[in-house]
């Protein structure tokens, strides 16, 4: 989708700070952190919201959660813990509609999130 923030960066239409490419996946630092280690998690495949996903998508939506644990050992925070959200819709706190995780650390996340 031509018009999509997320698609415009895994083109390379727009900058992203990428620290992770592979054939499914892209992950770059977010603009807006709420922590210090801040990383969104997009599939390079145009899927507005998780309710969106089909059974087809399983093996996807698997590699992004093991693609994050392997990106939590190499940003230093998989030992002291971090958080990985996926917001859906609007009242979920979804701001941009393409699929994406957050995955965040570096520091004390509280529960409640919010």
């Amino acid at each position: 989708m031509s018009d999509c923030l997320f698609c415009r960066i895994v083109n390379k239409e727009i900058p992203g700070q990428v620290v992770f490419e592979d054939d499914q996946v892209l992950g770059f630092k977010d603009i807006s952190p709420m922590a210090p280690v801040h990383v969104l998690l997009v599939p390079k495949r145009h899927i507005s919201t998780l309710n969106d996903t089909t059974e087809a998508d399983i093996p996807l939506l698997g590699h992004i959660n093991r693609t994050a644990a392997k990106l939590a050992e190499q940003l230093g925070i998989a030992e002291s813990g971090y958080r990985l959200v996926l917001n859906c819709g609007a009242d979920g706190g979804q701001t941009v509609f393409h699929l994406h995780a957050h995955l965040l650390g570096g520091r004390d996340l509280h529960w409640p999130p919010g």
